[in-house]
């Protein structure tokens, strides 16, 4: 019989705990599997689109690749040696050798660069994700603090909870025939900042309801008691506390509108248009104009024109811009989400 004695309570080996670690290591398995998956197709990207972004040379930038709009490519030899040229410096060296012709194999998009595409990304994001938080922080207000609990209020919150299950071709759909046809907005930025909106808004609407209900009751009443209206309440005891939650919402509504095809597809997108969005004779056509963006061009570049090794080089350089775009809008509202939290405590 062994000296050492046997703790009361200490673990004893069984077949349930046994089951539950087999069951415990499962779960971590596909976790790890997921993040690895993801980890994967991130730095695939990474390093494919950083050797379009980065050179070795200075300034070390592709400034040609940020800044300039897509062009055909032009591959071909001439007087013993290989070129590779866009449109218009191809345009430029025949003439300037006074040849007429020289046989050339041409790509389509895989010369010059990307800057429309990011300018009306940008675009896209901001006025979606502005109409879509001024709409759904209302939205949420009424809902939240206004709204009598019943069968009506009930069933507008299960219509939010459903619409955003919809899938994203489906409110591109309903943008190209309310905003493209019915309102005659055309295939125009307006149009797609109002699909966008509408597609982002139950995100944003639940979760600056959860947000403002977070908030102590107490505040409110407090505000009340010494004399404040409902309307003063909200603005200055509620919505304050509630911004960093409604901040985090916002967070959630970019990753989801930046990276849409479909919609935008059928309502705000062209694969080319040679004017940027400020270039407009009246202030008035910079809505009512098409732009290109980061999503529908990689969706162009990838599917829709021959693959070869120099479209191959613009995917993934446009997917590693459009990564950092997302991820700097992104980093910017985690910023501004800390900065209130911090303010604004209980």
């Amino acid at each position: 019989m062994s000296d050492v004695a046997v703790h009361p309570f200490a673990t004893r080996p069984s077949r349930a705990r046994a089951s539950e670690n087999i069951v415990r290591w499962l779960f971590r398995l596909a976790t790890y599997t997921v993040l690895f998956c993801g980890a994967a197709v991130f730095f695939n990207i990474v390093a494919k689109g950083s050797s379009t972004v980065f050179q070795k040379s200075p300034p070390f930038i592709n400034t040609r690749f940020l800044l300039e709009s897509p062009e055909s490519l032009y591959v071909f030899d001439f007087d013993g040696k290989h070129y590779e040229m866009g449109d218009r410096e191809f345009r430029a060296f025949k003439e300037q050798r006074h040849v007429a012709d020289i046989k050339a194999e041409s790509f389509v998009y895989s010369a010059g660069g990307i800057f429309p595409c990011i300018v009306g990304t940008l675009l896209l994001v901001a006025g979606s994700m502005t109409i879509a938080l001024i709409l759904g922080v209302c939205a949420a207000v009424y809902l939240n603090e206004y709204a009598k609990d019943g069968p009506i209020i009930r069933f507008i919150r299960l219509s939010i909870v459903n619409l955003a299950g919809v899938p994203s071709i489906v409110f591109g759909l309903f943008g190209f025939g309310m905003f493209v046809i019915f309102f005659g907005w055309n295939v125009s930025l307006i149009s797609g900042w109002f699909t966008l909106a509408f597609m982002v808004l139950p995100v944003i609407i639940t979760a600056s309801e959860e947000s403002l209900k977070a908030v102590p009751k107490g505040f409110r009443e407090g505000s009340l008691a010494l004399g404040a209206t409902k309307w003063q309440t909200i603005r200055k005891n509620v919505l304050p506390y509630a911004m960093p939650g409604i901040l985090t919402s916002s967070i959630l509504g970019i990753a989801r509108v930046a990276g849409e095809t479909a919609p935008i597809m059928f309502t705000a997108a062209y694969v080319v248009r040679d004017k940027l969005p400020w270039e407009v004779t009246k202030w008035s056509d910079f809505f009512f104009q098409g732009v290109m963006a980061l999503p529908y061009h990689i969706y162009v570049v990838s599917s829709k024109i021959p693959q070869n090794e120099y479209t191959e080089r613009v995917q993934y350089g446009t997917a590693f811009v459009f990564l950092a775009v997302v991820a700097l809008i992104a980093a910017a509202s985690i910023i501004l989400r800390n900065k209130l939290r911090s303010r604004y405590k209980w």
